[in-house]
């Protein structure tokens, strides 16, 4: 395994394997690595001979009272983690190779409409700064395949859609969430929680999980069960930023002959903001 922080070497390597007859399979992360981002690189080499992945915190996304400067951060700790993954090279490039212009003048991307609501609604510029740094990973690596997390539903889609309007020749794949043994998803963040609000998290999954099992079993009062929800979470420690049932494919309210859901939510615990979401098919 391989470790490259300039552009240059990066191209050299994956020309050559090219010129070998490789494809290849792209796993964008921000680091501080754990097992929901090792079932990525599992996907990624099902699709591609080599894997690349990227660890990069990256500015553009975070906005000016959130957590940048805090984003735990090992590069050491990440790699020594990746030796034992079936990753080819790890590219951890510098804010200047992302953004040679500097942050003030970088050039953004902006997918509409679909980035203005939930985590775009209370994270203004966020989806921008997802989707420029994406791009920029995208046109440096050239994969065949990148391979993106379910826990990210609404960033996923958003990518696919970026992807198919800059007729980018990119398969997005979509992974499942991974949880912790008590249903928690799996994240990055989750070690900002203390133990009290450790103790706490795991509810999340289950109110989700219970207003998927309404509705299958026939439901459809979606309004109703999204307020008795939030009412149910904030008062059992969380603050409610959206709880929503959606269609699945365009994130658009249901229509009444609707077969597929996706439930999503983000919510505060304390300080710590966690997003999950469920799957729902009838």
């Amino acid at each position: 395994m391989k470790l490259v922080k300039d552009k240059q070497e990066l191209e050299v390597k994956l020309n050559e394997w090219r010129q070998e007859g490789e494809n290849i399979a792209f796993v964008a992360t921000m680091g501080n690595l754990h097992e929901g981002h090792r079932s990525l690189l599992e996907i990624a080499k099902k699709h591609a001979s080599r894997v690349v992945v990227s660890i990069f915190v990256n500015p553009t996304q975070f906005g000016k009272n959130e957590d940048f400067n805090d984003y735990p951060r090992n590069l050491d700790a990440d790699f020594k983690y990746l030796r034992k993954t079936s990753t080819d090279l790890v590219f951890a490039p510098s804010i200047e190779t992302i953004y040679p212009y500097g942050l003030n003048e970088a050039t953004l991307i902006t997918v509409p409409n679909i980035t203005k609501q939930f985590c775009g609604k209370s994270r203004p510029g966020h989806f921008d700064g997802v989707t420029s740094v994406v791009a920029r990973l995208f046109f440096m690596i050239q994969p065949n395949v990148s391979v993106f997390g379910q826990k990210d539903f609404q960033q996923q889609l958003i990518i696919r859609h970026m992807s198919l309007d800059l007729n980018l020749p990119i398969k997005i794949i979509t992974g499942k969430t991974i949880r912790e043994n008590d249903g928690l998803a799996m994240s990055s963040r989750n070690q900002y929680l203390n133990k009290d609000e450790r103790r706490i998290a795991p509810v999340l999954f289950k109110a989700l999980t219970k207003v998927s099992d309404e509705i299958e079993c026939g439901k459809k009062d979606h309004r109703e069960l999204e307020e008795n929800t939030i009412k149910f979470l904030n008062n059992n420690g969380f603050s409610v930023e959206y709880f929503s049932i959606r269609d699945l494919k365009k994130l658009r309210i249901p229509s009444n002959n609707c077969k597929e859901f996706i439930i999503l939510t983000a919510v505060k615990l304390g300080k710590t903001r966690l997003i999950d979401n469920i799957i729902v098919k009838i």
